[in-house]
């Protein structure tokens, strides 16, 4: 399974010359990995008030293809590749909404992300109802 979510490119996103900077793609995987959870009927928020667990990013790695612009609406699509039992692996590809085939994909992120005990910071495993609606999630 995938998610996909469309998001505006405002001009906050953006550097002097109207392209969108580069960190602010993490943002925008970050709101789109925070929305396809809450699309399996769970807020990252349940896992640390529920749990006093919390998703860390451990490791990011980003492929850009081509800009976004000032006003593109780009498409996030997340899907799960690996999941673990403390940790998983997601790669989020960006897609400018509406552009020609050549131009539309704009990047990829690999993203890994852990499973972390809030108080401490230290590794723990996901909760059995957090498994499940995990591996939903995996493509």
């Amino acid at each position: 399974m995938e998610h996909k979510i469309d998001f505006r490119i405002y001009y906050e996103d953006t550097d002097a010359g109207g392209v969108v900077y580069h960190a602010r793609y993490l943002a925008l995987a970050e709101r789109a990995r925070t929305e396809a959870i809450r699309a399996q009927g769970q807020a990252a928020s349940d896992l640390l008030a529920d749990y006093g667990l919390a998703f860390v990013v451990r490791h990011a790695a980003m492929d850009y293809r081509a800009p976004l612009r000032l006003d593109d609406i780009v498409c996030v699509t997340t899907r799960m590749t690996e999941l673990g039992a403390a940790s998983c692996r997601l790669v989020q590809d960006f897609h400018r909404v509406g552009a020609d085939e050549a131009g539309a994909d704009c990047g990829t992120l690999d993203v890994r992300l852990a499973c972390i005990r809030a108080g401490d910071g230290r590794a723990a495993r996901f909760p059995p109802r957090w498994r499940d609606l995990l591996r939903a999630l995996v493509a």
